[in-house]
This record gives C-alpha cells, sequence and structure tokens, in this order.
C-alpha cells in the first residue's frame, strides 16, 4: 500500500470555483419539464440558513441540498424560482446584494447580477424584492410547487404571497388552485446521479480513503480516539473537502457497540478493536467509509472469525448489487451470510431461515445493510418503487422499511449504521392492515414494491455484527462491534465501489499498520540521532 502522508491526492474534477453551470441548467430544465407533466406553475425553493452556535457565533454555513442542486450557488438568503409555461421555464434567483462593508466584515457576495451571469440564470433580485415580486410571479399560474410543510416559516411566506394574489381577484388576476411538493420531483433527479455528479464522488472517496489509511498507520495503543479522528480531518481539509460529510464515529473497544456514538474521547487499548465511521464532503457531495481494524495491528482469533463473517457478508451484498435487483437484495443476501456466520460461531442456534424468519439475527446486526448515498450522506429518494406503480410483493428482511423523508428532513432519510429504526414496525402495521373480520373488511392497500436498482443509483454497502457483553454470549466474543462500509455505484453490469482504496481483507489490514508503525519507529530514530 502507498504512504498516504506526503502525496496529493490528484483531483479529476474542476474546483467549486471553476465549476461550469451548464449542469445546473440542465437539473432546472430537468425540473421544468417534470412540472409541465404535472400542469406546469412555478416552484419555489430556498437555501439553507445561517446557524447561530452561541450568541454572535454561527456554524459554518453548509447550503440547501436541493437548492444547490438547481442553482450551484453558496450563499445564504437565497431563494430560485422556476416558472414552468408550456414550452419554456424561466429561472430566477433571488439573492443578497452587494454590500462593501458587509464583506469586510464577512467575505465577498456575488451580488444579482453577477449571480445571474456566473450561475446561468435568466434574472436575478436582491432578496429584499421577493415578497414584492413573488405575488406578481405566481398570478394566473395553476400551481406553485414548494417543500410542503417542511418549515412553518416558509409555509407562511406561500401563504402571504398567495394572499397578495387573492387581493388582485376583481382585477382579473387568479392564485394558483393547487399546492404540490417540490421535492417530491427533486428526489427523483437526484436518486440517479449524472456523469458530473459520479465525478465529484469519485474524488470525494478518494479523499476519504486517504484519511482512512491515514488513520490505520496512526492508530496505537494508548492514543485517543481523538487523536485518530484528528488524523482523518486533517486529510480532508488538506485535499480541498469542506466538511466532513457527517460527524465522524471513532470508537473503540464496546464504544463500536454503540451505532451513533459521538464521545471519540476513550483512549485506545491494546487487544480492542477501532472502528471508524467518517467521509468527506467535497462540492456538496458526501462520501461513507467505514473500516473496522485492531488497535494492536494483528486481529485475534475471535475478532478475525468475526471480521471474515462480516467481509463475506458484504461480497454476497456486492454480488447482488446489480441494475434490475431491488433496493433490498443486496440486503438479504448479506442478512443470509451473516445469519449463517452467527450459527457457525455459536451466537446463535438453528437452521439460517429459522433465524432470519424469526429476527434473532438483529440481536446482533440490526440496521439495514444500505441506503441512497449522495448531496445527503442519507440521500433522498424513495425506498420503494412510486405509489403508482405499487403492486403486491414479497421478501425483504430488513428492520425498517422507513421510506426517505420529505423537505428539509431528507438528509435523515434512510437506514445505515447511522439511522437504527425498530425492527418490524413495517411488518406490524401490515399485520394491523390484514386484520380486519369478515368478508366485509376492507381490502388491504398493496405493498409497494422495493425500488429496482438502475445505473447511476449511489448506495452504501454495510454489513456488521455488534456483540455487546451478555451473560449468555461466547465471552471470547464480548464487546466487538464490526463494520464494513463501501460506497457503491450501480452500473451496466454490477457495479463500482468508490471506496476501494482502503484495504478490508484481514491481512492487508495488518500488513498496512506495520508498515505504518515501521515508518512511525523510521521517524522516531531520525529525531533521536539529530
Amino acid at each position: 500500500m502507498p504512504r498516504t502522508e506526503s502525496r496529493r491526492i490528484p483531483s479529476t474534477v474542476p474546483t467549486a470555483q471553476q465549476r461550469d453551470a451548464a449542469p445546473f441548467a440542465r437539473r432546472r430544465a430537468e425540473l421544468a419539464r417534470r412540472m409541465r407533466a404535472e400542469g406546469g406553475g412555478v416552484a419555489v425553493v430556498f437555501t439553507a440558513p445561517e446557524v447561530a452556535r452561541n450568541r454572535d457565533t454561527e456554524y459554518p454555513y453548509r447550503f440547501d441540498s436541493y437548492f444547490h442542486h438547481l442553482t450551484g450557488f453558496p450563499e445564504p438568503q437565497s431563494v430560485v424560482v422556476i416558472i414552468a409555461d408550456a414550452g419554456a421555464e424561466r429561472s430566477i434567483l433571488f439573492c443578497r446584494s452587494k454590500n462593501e462593508e458587509r464583506e469586510i466584515w464577512d467575505g465577498f457576495r456575488h451580488g444579482p447580477e453577477a449571480a445571474r451571469e456566473r450561475f446561468g440564470l435568466d434574472e436575478a433580485y436582491p432578496i429584499e424584492e421577493l415578497d414584492a415580486l413573488m405575488p406578481r410571479l405566481l398570478a394566473d399560474r395553476p400551481a406553485v410547487f414548494y417543500a410542503l410543510g417542511s418549515d412553518a416559516g416558509l409555509d407562511a411566506h406561500v401563504q402571504r404571497w398567495l394572499g397578495g394574489v387573492r387581493a388582485q381577484s376583481r382585477a382579473g388576476v387568479s392564485a394558483p388552485y393547487r399546492a404540490l411538493d417540490v421535492t417530491r420531483l427533486l428526489d427523483e433527479m437526484r436518486l440517479v446521479k449524472d456523469d458530473d455528479e459520479i465525478a465529484i464522488m469519485r474524488a470525494a472517496a478518494r479523499i476519504s480513503a486517504g484519511a482512512h489509511v491515514r488513520a490505520m498507520r496512526f492508530t496505537r495503543p494508548g492514543c485517543h480516539e481523538y487523536e485518530v479522528e484528528a488524523e482523518l480531518l486533517h486529510e480532508f481539509r488538506r485535499h480541498g473537502s469542506e466538511f466532513p460529510a457527517y460527524g465522524s464515529i471513532v470508537a473503540g473497544g464496546a464504544n463500536a457497540c454503540v451505532l451513533h456514538y459521538r464521545g471519540n474521547d476513550a483512549r485506545l487499548a491494546d487487544g480492542d478493536l477501532l472502528l471508524i465511521d467518517a467521509g468527506c464532503e467535497l462540492q456538496g457531495y458526501a462520501s461513507d467509509i467505514t473500516r473496522t481494524f485492531p488497535v494492536s495491528g494483528r486481529f485475534s482469533p475471535a475478532q478475525r472469525e468475526l471480521y471474515d463473517i462480516v467481509l463475506a457478508a458484504q461480497a454476497a451484498a456486492q454480488a447482488a448489487t446489480r441494475p434490475g435487483r431491488h433496493f433490498m437484495e443486496p440486503h438479504d443476501a448479506a442478512v443470509r451470510v451473516l445469519a449463517q456466520g452467527m450459527i457457525d460461531c455459536g451466537l446463535l442456534e438453528g437452521s439460517v431461515d429459522g433465524v432470519i424468519e424469526s429476527g434473532a439475527y438483529r440481536r446482533y446486526y440490526m440496521h439495514r445493510t444500505s441506503h441512497w448515498l449522495g448531496r445527503d450522506v442519507h440521500d433522498c429518494g424513495d425506498y420503494r418503487e412510486p405509489i403508482e406503480e405499487a403492486r403486491p410483493v414479497a421478501g425483504g428482511t430488513g428492520a425498517s422499511t422507513k421510506p426517505a423523508a420529505r423537505g428539509r428532513t431528507a438528509a435523515k432519510a434512510g437506514a445505515g449504521a447511522k439511522t437504527a429504526v425498530s425492527a418490524g414496525a413495517k411488518a406490524k402495521r401490515g399485520a394491523a392492515r390484514k386484520s380486519g373480520r369478515g368478508s366485509d373488511a376492507p381490502a388491504s392497500t398493496p405493498e409497494r414494491p422495493w425500488r429496482r436498482l438502475v445505473p447511476g443509483m449511489v448506495l452504501t454497502l454495510e454489513p456488521g455484527i455488534y456483540v455487546r457483553a451478555a451473560a449468555d454470549v461466547p465471552a471470547h466474543f464480548h464487546d466487538i462491534g464490526i463494520r464494513i462500509e463501501d460506497d457503491a455505484v450501480v452500473t451496466a453490469r454490477g457495479c463500482e465501489i468508490l471506496t476501494g482504496d482502503v484495504p478490508k481483507r484481514a491481512t492487508d489490514i495488518e500488513a498496512l499498520m506495520a508498515e505504518g508503525r515501521e515508518a512511525a519507529g523510521a521517524r522516531r530514530k531520525r529525531r533521536t540521532a539529530s
């Protein structure tokens, strides 16, 4: 494995400042096309607000994913309006005006005119003019598309604008008679990535892979989880990442059995495993990698036994990630391997089919194997086929069937290791629907089938085993938590693993860690000699 400390990770994508406006224009045109298919109207998409950390200190600003997907515009206090009429569309940006004094304190602002030219929109106005202009833009349009119910302030804005249109009714002006959820259309657009998006995600994956390799080479008994986290963050920023894609999980020993562990403050002990779940964000796109490795540099026999089960489960999930397969097939494939492994090593008793049907395996594997990945680490997009395509379906052993959330909560959708959900909730709802007595019971609603995978979808593959100490668990497995996660883009013939630069075979991990210790020892000798 080549060293990563001193080499620059090559980039094959332009920087955020160099990016062409054309991909964003194509997305706006596609949204307008989808709006026209529903009768046309006006779409309004706000960016995210700035958020105070405490007193007059703000968190680093991060734009709204939907807004940025359509504009590429990075500044706060911005709104994009897209008007879809028969055969034509207009895009209008509202943003902050140029302000020399504020730019001295807070940095550069494009201003409306420069923003229009740089980002390829048709028109641009100061954000202060939004409330005055929106009633005119909504007048005589059949529908308004916005993130319904996602934010009370946004709902109030739209109601105020509609009131302004209705006030003109005696002059023959009509207000939109329908309000539709724009995120439903945008979710479908974002679910399948274009070539520009996949190129950025490859670059993000390379940066994150380098960070994981750096962390493996650095880790040693006696250091703290936060020291390892610092190595990750250093590598992210060193190669141009703006943020971590999510809060990094650096979990040693029993902490690895906490799916959403956030402490990152424990001292790492010889004999423990270290689970790192971390990825960077690059130009608005997330990466998501998990690796588990021994703090000492060598797996114990018990650790290796469970590790190889998880690795085989991930290989089964990868083999099932192909176009035409449904979203849960990678999970189902992984669960069968995990269940067999749990039986073979003595964690469970019975048959594979039996422990799957009973859900017994969920004691040690309680989350789903995959979630969508893209602009958000738990990206938007329904995990089941659209409602109009629903039909009866069988299969699926997932602990969660939660669909993607709408509006500004879409980033929380999915159920990978970072979003565990209650087992069997959907099954209980299904049973309740079917519990009617007698011939006059209403017909049950058919279960929507799982989404079929198509080229351009990006999802994680992240099986795991988590064994908390308990009296009925073999002592040599106590407090072992293992997860292996990679990012996969569906291709015409299967899938491409974006994050394959991080070793995951046990022997490769041990070799890399030995190399890291040897290099660290050589550095110490040089310092002593000098």
